[in-house]
């Protein structure tokens, strides 16, 4: 196997490999997995792979798990920016087309700063898919192990199942988060936030990232969390998202279409030696 060239950026922490299609296309999904493995590989929360031509950009996101992701806030962020290092775009907006659905994305003056219209939040729970009956899901009793939740549902185009709560504990996302990701409510899985309303313009969340788990940051997990706070009437049409990581600014139109603001860095452009998938990877 020739060299492979990936780069590194990160949104918040959330950090995720790219590359184009010609070099994702010579990879396997075990491959895939050891360049996100923290310690065999590279590590990321994913890769990001640019599989449009050079007039139509095409987004597709694979989780660290080899599972596929629908769209990702802060990987459509990082991939805005990496067409921008790369010369296909300049600073007006541009669409890019994700499973997902397609959405707006504008880089910035300053380019550490994208700006990604994210389309409308969703709130029936046929769209993440959910095996719920109903038109929506707010303030859904979620049964667990040894308790139930009080949960809102959101699709942005991926999953999320949004639980609210007084203040906000790391612990909880960590020990909750797998058993609501892979609830039977959920075929396809849901991301999952934990949300604390500080007040009408400020939230905190934690996240669990389908297929990554805990991140210190998610675009889509924001306006996931957001969209939900703002259909209970808890927050205003502009929102300061705070998590682990940093704060993305998230804003509404009447009709729930949402925008994400944010930061994003390059962290590297880097050869990938052929040796490192060579050792097997052991897990528990």
């Amino acid at each position: 196997m020739t060299s492979l060239l990936l780069h590194k950026y990160h949104g918040l922490g959330n950090d995720y490999l790219v590359c184009h299609r010609d070099i994702a296309d010579r990879l396997t999904n075990e491959q895939i997995q050891i360049l996100c493995h923290r310690h065999y590989g590279i590590g990321s929360d994913g890769l990001l792979i640019d599989s449009g031509d050079k007039i139509h950009p095409t987004l597709r996101i694979i989780n660290p798990d080899g599972s596929e992701a629908e769209k990702s806030g802060n990987g459509l962020r990082i991939y805005a920016r990496y067409l921008f290092d790369i010369g296909r775009v300049g600073h007006q907006p541009f669409l890019v087309h994700t499973a997902g659905g397609d959405v707006r994305c504008t880089v910035h003056d300053d380019p550490h700063q994208i700006t990604v219209e994210m389309g409308q939040a969703n709130f029936n729970p046929a769209a993440l898919p959910a095996l719920l009956d109903l038109p929506e899901a707010l303030n859904y009793p979620l049964k667990l192990k040894d308790e139930t939740l009080s949960v809102s549902l959101v699709s942005m185009g991926n999953p999320h199942c949004v639980v609210p709560v007084d203040k906000l504990d790391l612990a909880q996302v960590h020990r909750l988060g797998p058993q609501i990701e892979n609830h039977p409510l959920f075929p396809r899985r849901t991301n999952v936030q934990f949300v604390e309303v500080v007040d009408r313009a400020t939230l905190r969340i934690g996240i669990w990232e389908r297929g990554a788990g805990f991140t210190t940051a998610s675009g889509s997990s924001s306006c996931a969390a957001a969209s939900a706070m703002r259909k209970l009437g808890r927050v205003d049409d502009r929102v300061n998202v705070n998590m682990p990581g940093g704060q993305l600014q998230i804003s509404f139109s009447h009709d729930f279409q949402v925008s994400m603001c944010g930061p994003v860095h390059k962290i590297a452009s880097l050869t990938v030696d052929e040796d490192c998938f060579n050792a097997a990877i052991t897990q528990k």
